[in-house]
């Protein structure tokens, strides 16, 4: 698996790696079911510390993109459903918590949308 990190990004390596393995998972050139090199490897291959691969695979994994299993090491998962799972999760708390705070609808929704434009700038 080749991975790039530029260590002169404004973009943290550990964030660097994590949308790589999430891009290529999401495209399905990381298949459900491959098995990723391990932290230290590809730590020794990127030329990083073993913290900074581990903090990408725990946000992969807290994301739903792989899952880990002790000895079978760190597999890509199934991220469709987990993905739309998770999506649905915080779009509910995020409807509870705004109407807590008293936002009518249009105002949660106004948030919203600027949220996304701005996590979504090509659109």
């Amino acid at each position: 698996m080749q991975l790039s990190v530029d260590p002169a990004a404004a973009t943290p390596p550990y964030e660097q790696i994590r949308a790589q393995i999430a891009g290529r998972a999401r495209s399905g050139e990381l298949p459900t079911g491959l098995r990723l090199p391990t932290v230290r490897a590809l730590a020794e291959e990127l030329g990083l510390a073993a913290g900074t691969v581990a903090r990408a695979y725990r946000e992969l994994e807290a994301d739903g993109v792989v899952e880990t299993h002790g000895r079978r090491g760190t597999l890509i998962a199934a991220t469709g459903d987990t993905a739309h799972r998770l999506a649905a999760a915080a779009a509910g708390e995020y409807a509870e918590r705004a109407n807590r705070l008293g936002l009518s609808h249009a105002d949660a929704l106004a948030a919203v949308v600027t949220a996304l434009q701005l996590a979504y700038p090509e659109v």
